[in-house]
């Protein structure tokens, strides 16, 4: 099937809004450039995005970070200006959580040649889809463009990164 792009959680909130970080929109600009770069190959390029509710602070995950984001239908659930643009006639997948299963059931579905992840926030939602694709997919090279992610902080960044080429993920 050739190559696949997953662009992850590139939302507001992540990049300017209430969990925004300077590192997160620093990466923007490589993030559309490797956006159009696998448009103009012909290659599928997909998003996700964090989508919570407004009881979102109920949650297990609103207990252990309690700040509200990503509610579905506001400004900080959109994908940012310049991304949203691109995305228009792609797949989206909606993920309350970290991981999105729908997702790696489509591309073992797909079953590409390759995948590339790119997004936010590295140490929590690249990661979670990364090592989920790699169990759905084993025999898939996965590949995360480092440039193209932020974490947190640049430390859990940087300690995603090595989780993930501990398992046999190519990071660039």
């Amino acid at each position: 099937m050739g190559k696949v792009l997953v662009v992850v959680d590139m939302q507001n909130d992540f990049i300017s809004g209430s969990l925004g970080t300077k590192e997160a929109q620093a990466i923007v600009p490589a993030v559309v450039a490797k956006i159009k770069e696998y448009q103009k190959n012909g290659d599928r390029v997909v998003y996700t995005y964090d989508t919570h509710e407004e009881n979102y602070l109920e949650t297990q995950e609103g207990r252990n970070l309690p700040v509200k984001h990503c509610i579905h239908g506001t400004w900080g659930w959109e994908l940012a200006d310049e991304i949203d643009e691109l995305a228009k006639e792609a797949e989206k997948y909606e993920k309350p959580t970290f991981g999105s299963r729908r997702l790696m059931e489509e591309l073992a579905k797909w079953n590409p040649d390759e995948i590339e992840f790119v997004g936010l926030c590295t140490d929590i939602c690249v990661v979670s889809n990364v090592l989920g694709t790699k169990a759905w997919l084993p025999e898939t090279p996965l590949t995360v463009d480092s440039c193209c992610c932020a974490g947190v902080t640049p430390e859990s960044h940087e300690t995603a990164l090595a989780t993930m080429r501990s398992c046999q993920v190519k990071i660039v």
